[in-house]
């Protein structure tokens, strides 16, 4: 079958291990169903693993890809979830069990014509939603809605404010636009005008420039980038608020800035991807209020190398989607 994979791994030249072509079929184990994938789409994890983060050398061939939607063998039609995890081991949240993994880290993942999941991993697919748009949903949106809504301590009907760093990769438009939907006032930053637009646009309360003030302080800040936006995200949120972390794709290692964070009685709060109830949640969130995920383009799997190209130098807009042949 068509896939995307890695066949080596280059910390500094990621696509050089890029693979688009023939892979093995799936075998799936016991209590697994393999899904004929109908749209998938990419993530920061996707050149991580192709960088070797989280994805060893003795495992390539690695078909990579978290996100996906397709049909079951009996015509449903699912929704990926990506976190393979016993929620029993993490008390009742598959994310936390210390053997969790993801789909192209231990098993082979979504961007290919066929992917096998457990079959805890499948969530309806809605009538409402396009193939492109629920393959958004089981990581940056799922992401996205977990620190909005389960972590950031924002106030369950609204009302909230909230600083989202970095507009334009699939999580910060995701938290913008899910944020706005649960009735919060949303700043966002970007360093590119265009982008800045194009939040506005979206209905950002405010778009300003990395670093610049703000209008007030927030109650929470949505922290994907890392170093170069961790001063401003302490310095933005008021005493007793919350700083919700999720990728650091500026630069893992930002400075602490310990005394303002302890005397105005900071949170820093870390967030890793979504149960699978968070997912059922989320799916039901955007039927709810109408919200849908922004897509920037869409290009066949075979084209998948232009898309990773677009992923690498940041020239786009919300996400990136792939579609396997027929």
């Amino acid at each position: 079958m068509l896939a995307a994979a890695a066949m080596s791994l280059h910390p500094d030249s990621p696509l050089d291990g890029l693979a688009i072509g023939e892979q093995p079929e799936p075998a799936p184990l016991d209590g697994w169903v393999t899904v004929t994938v109908r749209a998938a789409s990419l993530n920061h994890h996707d050149l991580f693993s192709l960088r070797g983060v989280g994805l060893p050398a003795d495992r390539l061939p690695m078909i990579l890809g978290c996100d996906a939607a397709g049909v079951t063998p009996d015509g449903q039609e699912v929704i990926v979830h990506s976190v393979i995890g016993d929620p029993a081991a993490g008390g009742g949240d598959e994310t936390l069990d210390p053997k969790r993994t993801l789909l192209s880290e231990l098993y082979p993942g979504t961007l290919a014509e066929r992917v096998a999941v457990p079959r805890r991993n499948l969530i309806p697919k809605p009538a409402g939603l396009s193939w492109e748009e629920a393959a958004c949903l089981p990581t940056a949106w799922l992401t996205a809605y977990r620190m909005v809504v389960s972590r950031a301590g924002l106030p369950a009907g609204g009302g909230g404010t909230v600083l989202i760093q970095g507009a334009g990769g699939g999580v910060a438009t995701a938290a913008l636009l899910i944020a706005k939907a649960a009735g919060h006032t949303v700043f966002v930053t970007s360093r590119d005008e265009t982008k800045r637009k194009r939040a506005a646009a979206l209905g950002a309360d405010e778009v300003l420039e990395p670093g610049a003030r703000l209008p007030r302080r927030v109650d929470a800040v949505i922290e994907t980038v890392g170093a170069a936006t961790w001063g401003h995200s302490v310095k933005a949120v008021r005493p007793g608020g919350r700083i919700v972390v999720s990728g650091a794709t500026s630069g893992p290692n930002p400075p602490a800035d310990l005394t303002r964070i302890f005397f105005l009685q900071l949170s820093v709060i870390g967030s890793t991807m979504g149960s699978r109830d968070e997912l059922v949640d989320l799916v039901a969130f955007v039927e709810r209020t109408g919200v849908r995920p922004l897509i920037h383009e869409v290009r066949p799997l075979a084209d998948a190398r232009a898309a990773f190209e677009q992923l690498l130098g940041g020239e786009f807009f919300g996400k990136l989607i792939l579609r396997p042949p027929a």
